[in-house]
């Protein structure tokens, strides 16, 4: 159990370059449960072998020992240092679990004065609300190939994409503001899938994805939503905001807020996983994008849509906005759009991917074996330390 039970603290440094490197061969979606999966296996592995360490020391403790009919002698013997070690793991994971209860506490904090920031009545949309995508009055018309013109009396065609619905569809009315409807022509809706709609009436220029709740005695649970300001609509043209929604409905299907948990857990774990971080927020983006293309039907479209939405909420974020929650204009823009631009991605083909794969399965497996090798170690411990009893008897 001595060698064993360091591996899995030891191989984080180990496989994190591999995977970087692997998830750019990837497509996003493979890449990203590949980012999320290497880290939840590491980070596993890494508690695992703290724990393992203050149960060894544990042991020696003469309380415990007399529970468990075991030979203190035999297990002094045995492992000598196993006290030092076991003070510090269980030092370790008392400081881990520390950080973990105070990052969720922080993030559901945060989820929390979102969801309270949003009006009433919008909290309780139903889940099939719509938003009107079509020009806003007193601003130039678009086209529905994106672009803009100084007739505002034209209203683009909704044929050309899949999240348009056509004039003479049956629609329930949106609970948009009054202020917001006027604003909004009514010639073409967008259906918010089932996910609900949520426009705030803000300047400041913004669009995220909003994780739901599950309910609890006392207290319904609410589905997860698109939170889209007017500051942002106003910033894109009709189709773009056809791809923006469709983009952060893309994160809510996927439930792309677990993934960045998991990340942030598994860094606060082990630091060599901190690098994946950046790498899986980039590939969960790149994830709703390519969703969002072959939703719109336009990847230029979609690649203008990111480029505008980035620009605008630069100049003015809504404050309010959650750092856990996905949103489209997140991560590094420039890449993003650059890859819209280009053929729908596929696995790269090469000699190296081939060797990042192998290394980080080879990893994985090392990991999860010394785990469990240093488990049945310490397993074997028990029953010896409970032989050398009754002989001492």
């Amino acid at each position: 159990m001595m060698l064993a039970v360091w591996v899995p603290l030891l191989l984080p440094f180990l496989a994190a370059p591999p995977a970087r490197r692997l998830a750019e061969a990837l497509p996003p979606r493979a890449a990203a449960w590949m980012l999320a999966g290497s880290a939840a296996v590491l980070a596993g592995g890494t508690l695992c072998s703290l724990g393992l360490l203050a149960a060894d020391g544990l042991l020696q403790l003469p309380p415990v020992a007399a529970l468990g009919h075991l030979s203190l002698p035999w297990l002094t013997s045995a492992a000598p240092d196993a006290p030092f070690a076991a003070a510090l793991a269980a030092l370790a994971l008392l400081a881990l679990g520390a950080l973990a209860v105070r990052t969720a506490r922080r993030r559901l904090r945060e989820l929390r004065t979102a969801r309270a920031a949003l009006p009433a009545h919008e909290r309780r949309a139903a889940p099939y609300d719509e938003l009107r995508t079509e020009p806003f009055a007193g601003h130039p018309a678009d086209h529905a190939d994106g672009h803009r013109t100084d007739r505002p009396g034209r209203a683009p065609s909704p044929a050309q994409h899949s999240d348009m619905r056509p004039p003479g569809a049956s629609v329930r009315r949106s609970r948009t503001p009054a202020r917001l409807t006027a604003l909004l022509r009514p010639t073409a809706r967008l259906r918010a899938a089932d996910h609900p709609l949520t426009v705030l009436d803000d300047e400041c220029a913004d669009a995220f994805a909003l994780p739901g709740r599950l309910g609890r005695p006392g207290r319904p649970g609410e589905p997860g939503r698109i939170v889209v300001t007017s500051g942002m609509l106003r910033a894109l043209t009709a189709p773009e905001r056809s791809a923006l929604l469709a983009h952060e409905r893309a994160h809510l299907t996927a439930r792309h807020h677990l993934f960045l948990a998991l990340a942030e857990h598994a860094a606060g774990v082990h630091p060599a996983l901190r690098p994946l971080r950046a790498p899986l927020g980039y590939h969960l983006e790149r994830w709703a994008d390519e969703v969002a293309a072959a939703r719109v039907g336009d990847r230029a479209v979609t690649a203008r849509a990111v480029g505008r939405a980035a620009l605008a909420a630069s100049r003015s974020p809504w404050a309010a906005r959650p750092r856990l929650v996905p949103a489209a204009h997140s991560g590094p823009v420039p890449r993003r759009v650059a890859a819209l631009l280009q053929p729908r991605p596929a696995t790269a083909p090469g000699t190296w991917r081939r060797a990042a794969a192998v290394a980080l399965a080879a990893c994985l497996a090392l990991s999860t074996a010394a785990t469990l090798q240093a488990t049945a170690d310490l397993h074997h411990t028990v029953e010896a330390a409970q032989h050398g009893s009754g002989a001492q008897r």
